[in-house]
């Protein structure tokens, strides 16, 4: 029998619900064993290790692949391949979290008395708590819930939906304690946009500077500069910016004097010209030019000395925004 669209969509609403409702409980139901268990893995001086069987297993892959991203290195490891030679990545230094909703497969238990006889502290998420895993465990994380959201109440679906956000509460409040920054994100994070935001600086994508002006200089040079520059003209003394021009001034100049292109730079330029940094997140650049309504930014050391010019559109396409 096939259900109408209403029907399907009232059992989709239906599973989020059950789901939302299940991930709800457990955070109210969220104690000191929680902070016990991040604390056992802050202070590990070794790796994670991350395990679990079928379902449980996939959502402890994905557990294993956050932690890693965000500052604590961990590996995944199959309980039954553990048995035939993989235990070996296995240290005493490591914590080892275990995810599994009955706590009674048989195909765990070779590993987490491995894991014992290694003396390496097991973190069970668990939908059991009268489970044997739950008894072995050092810590054991509740992720009980009262029915699956299969109408059969048989396939794995609040239950992982649980122990993901456990494991994802867990990750992030280790990277918290740990004073894990963005910019070590974006380090473990290169080839994305995240990466490249918090990565890519001003010198990355500024171009060399090109004709600077004299105070003294006409506003018929600086129409040169503006042509030849992409729509700034820099006036500088001693290699030190003094003021910008830009294609808008040299419009609203053109429009009230006719002999506009006799006029010092000096009488026209902007003096408080917004500028960048060679060492300035490139994302910084863009939320100044945004901010300002420019397009174009000079570039200054320290001492303000003028090393470069860095545009919008160059900011777009190196993946700045």
């Amino acid at each position: 029998m096939r259900l109408d669209d209403s029907a399907l969509i009232g059992a989709g609403r239906r599973v989020l619900q059950l789901e939302a409702a299940a991930v709800s409980e457990t955070g109210r139901r969220l104690g000191v064993e929680f902070a016990r268990a991040v604390r056992l893995l802050a202070e590990a001086k070794g790796r994670v290790i991350v395990s679990g069987v079928g379902k449980s297993g996939l959502i402890a892959r994905k557990l294993a692949s956050t932690l890693t991203s965000t500052g604590t290195p961990a590996s995944y490891l199959h309980p039954v391949d553990s048995l035939h030679g993989d235990l070996g990545i296995v240290g005493p230094d490591d914590v080892a979290i275990v995810l599994s909703k009955s706590g009674e497969s048989q195909d765990l238990f070779g590993l987490v008395g491995s894991l014992q006889r290694l003396n390496v502290p097991i973190i069970a998420i668990i939908g059991a708590m009268d489970s044997l895993l739950a008894r072995v465990a050092t810590v054991a994380l509740d992720g009980t819930v009262e029915e699956e959201a299969c109408p059969h109440d048989l396939a794995p679906t609040a239950s992982t939906t649980v122990a993901l956000a456990l494991g994802d509460a867990i990750a992030v409040a280790l990277l918290e304690e740990r004073g894990f920054t963005r910019e070590q994100f974006a380090e473990r994070h290169p080839g994305g946009s995240l990466g490249r935001q918090l990565l890519l600086r001003v010198q990355d994508v500024m171009l060399p500077a090109g004709r600077v002006l004299r105070p003294d200089a006409t506003m018929r040079d600086a129409v040169v500069s503006l042509a030849h520059d992409r729509g700034l003209a820099m006036v500088a003394e001693n290699g030190h910016l003094s003021g910008v021009l830009t294609t808008g001034d040299l419009t609203r100049l053109a429009e009230r004097d006719p002999r506009f292109l006799e006029r010092p730079v000096s009488e026209v330029m902007t003096r408080s010209a917004k500028t960048a940094a060679p060492g300035d997140l490139a994302a910084a650049a863009v939320g100044a030019m945004q901010r300002h309504k420019i397009i174009v930014l000079p570039v200054v050391d320290e001492q303000g000395a003028i090393v470069g010019v860095v545009h919008l559109h160059d900011l777009m396409r190196a993946g700045a925004v």
